[in-house]
């Protein structure tokens, strides 16, 4: 955090020393004010770029989009085809609610996809946003982040008969990951039980995955754990998604 400008100064009592960011003023008044107490101190500097508020930002607004791409998209449609009576045509065929589910899941991707690579190459034109990792490692955060979050998108419209049932659940879904993920802001401030709730949304690991990768040069086996997380997540959604799916409304 120091090192990226997020705090003033750090005091080590045990080693007698401290570490200061010399390019904030609050860092400055704090030091003096150290110095005071016990001028014996052992200073420490620490150097590197400054991170600036739209490079931390940037993951989340793609992976907010996401979200929303991945819940909506999904559900909207399947619920209508229900509607409409096209699933029930489709039940007639030899097609599984497997084979259905999962080209729901590969059409959506690709879609999805697309549109967040278009947005992540223009704002990169723009604001020259900080990249310090592989965009190859990038790139698969977002295909399993796209599949887990269309996976709980077709999970919710499993089961529902109208569009209005299913907006009503998804915004019950979106709203905390929004809120509670670190879209807008950081959690570690947080309480320990919003913590802890905000690990069991997909959306909290994607974001920690793709800040590791783009603020701190993360590699894969680094974000190992979030991607174990999301792929965990995504084989309960789907298999949970073709047990409850049905084709018709009755």
């Amino acid at each position: 955090k120091l090192s990226r400008h997020r705090i003033d100064l750090l005091f080590d009592p045990a080693r007698s020393s401290y570490w200061v960011n010399t390019d904030s003023p609050k860092g400055y008044v704090l030091e003096r004010l150290l110095l005071q107490v016990d001028p014996r101190l052992e200073k420490a500097t620490v150097s590197a770029e400054q991170i600036r508020y739209i490079d931390w930002l940037l993951p989340g607004i793609l992976g907010m989009n996401m979200m929303f791409s991945c819940l909506f998209g999904v559900g909207y449609v399947v619920v209508r085809y229900r509607k409409n009576g096209f699933l029930k045509r489709l039940q007639a065929t030899p097609l599984r609610a497997v084979e259905f589910i999962g080209a729901q899941v590969i059409s959506r991707l690709i879609l999805i996809l697309a549109v967040s690579i278009f947005v992540f190459a223009g704002t990169n034109y723009f604001i020259h946003f900080r990249m310090e990792g592989s965009y190859l490692a990038l790139l698969l955060v977002a295909v399993l982040g796209a599949i887990c979050m269309i996976a709980l998108g077709l999970l919710v419209a499993a089961r529902a008969t109208s569009e209005e049932f299913a907006g009503g659940v998804l915004n019950m879904i979106t709203w905390p990951m929004m809120l509670l993920s670190g879209v807008w802001f950081s959690m570690e401030g947080a309480n320990p039980i919003m913590r802890q709730a905000a690990q069991l949304l997909p959306l909290t690991h994607v974001l920690e995955a793709a800040r590791a990768i783009m603020l701190d040069g993360a590699g894969l086996a680094d974000v190992s754990r979030s991607l174990l997380i999301l792929t965990a997540m995504t084989v309960v959604f789907i298999v949970g998604g073709t047990w409850l799916f049905r084709w018709r409304l009755e």
